[in-house]
């Protein structure tokens, strides 16, 4: 059987577990998505098709959206994963949950079956835990939205066997992505790591009176925002002068907030109800016009920044 013909399975169909949806029934996989929440169930292909219809403008879709959505089917059962060859699994960021959905998934699907989980941070070794078969579990990380970017972290915990990492960094390149292979567990990865590093130091800057939210952004957005498409921290470096930077560590390091509490101000956002705009509040104020709004700039630029990701990419060497 073709890799981009295995059936696969999606265990959670919110926002993220929709977009990985629409990424694997774009590249060719038959897709069973699985939610307990039946009105999820029924949305789900008017959802998918919406992103299909995009892609489709965009050009990362040869096919009619109407022709791949006959290969996605959904139910509320886990026992209509049976003939699936990889399940992904994208519930709410709760390890113990997330153990209890990998245990149905591995009742569900044969010994040889690979089951990765859409994390951001846990261990995956936590996930293998009491698992009949640790050695095919691993995290697949993806980015949102998941069926335009080229983003992809396959990590291996502490029984991963690495001939099914290799197998899904295969199939990552089918899925139109740059996979990146993360040999050794840690939380939160790679990307992770560095953002969550980035955003505390955001609150703290924030918090302590030396910028307002908007300040922040608009100084992230103008200078890090501009490079960091082409090319990651290290790439940048070269390109500008390393010695400068082992200057700039030596005074600035020492001083750069390493709190290990959630910074107060998220606290406050989080107990307000703010859920960003999938319900207009945030850290900015929105209308459901706004909200909206951004929903689709974001989509949009989205496939802009793809484009121009593209067009600077580094070529294979022979």
């Amino acid at each position: 059987m073709k890799e981009q013909r295995v059936p696969a399975g999606v265990v959670g169909l919110g926002l993220m577990g929709t977009s990985i949806v629409t990424c694997l029934v774009a590249a060719g996989h038959p897709v069973v998505a699985i939610d307990k929440d039946a009105a999820r169930r029924r949305k789900l292909k008017q959802r998918v098709s919406v992103l299909l219809r995009d892609m489709r403008r965009e050009k990362l879709l040869s096919k009619e959206p109407a022709s791949v959505l006959k290969h996605l089917s959904t139910s509320g059962d886990f026992a209509a994963l049976r003939d699936c060859g990889l399940v992904i699994e994208s519930i709410f960021e709760n390890l113990s949950d997330k153990r209890e959905v990998l245990r149905k998934i591995e009742n569900a699907v044969a010994p040889g079956a690979l089951i990765g989980s859409n994390t951001s941070a846990l261990p995956v070794t936590e996930l293998q835990r009491g698992a009949r078969h640790p050695e095919r579990i691993l995290g697949v990380h993806w980015g949102e939205p998941a069926h335009i970017l080229r983003f992809l972290e396959v990590i291996c915990g502490a029984e991963t066997d690495p001939q099914n990492a290799q197998k899904v960094m295969r199939l990552a390149s089918l899925w139109k992505k740059e996979p990146t292979l993360v040999r050794r567990d840690v939380r939160g990865f790679i990307t992770n790591r560095i953002m969550y590093a980035m955003m505390r130091e955001a609150f703290y800057l924030v918090e302590n009176g030396y910028a307002t939210v908007e300040d922040v952004d608009r100084s992230v957005r103008n200078d890090m925002g501009y490079w960091i498409t082409m090319a990651g921290p290290f790439r940048y470096m070269d390109l500008t002068g390393i010695p400068a930077y082992a200057a700039v560590m030596r005074d600035l390091l020492p001083d750069l907030c390493c709190a290990t509490n959630t910074p107060k101000l998220m606290q406050e956002v989080v107990a307000s109800g703010a859920r960003g705009i999938s319900n207009a509040k945030g850290f900015y104020p929105y209308t459901p016009a706004e909200a909206k709004r951004w929903e689709k700039r974001f989509l949009d630029f989205s496939y802009e920044i793809r484009a121009l990701a593209l067009k600077y990419a580094e070529r294979p060497k022979n």
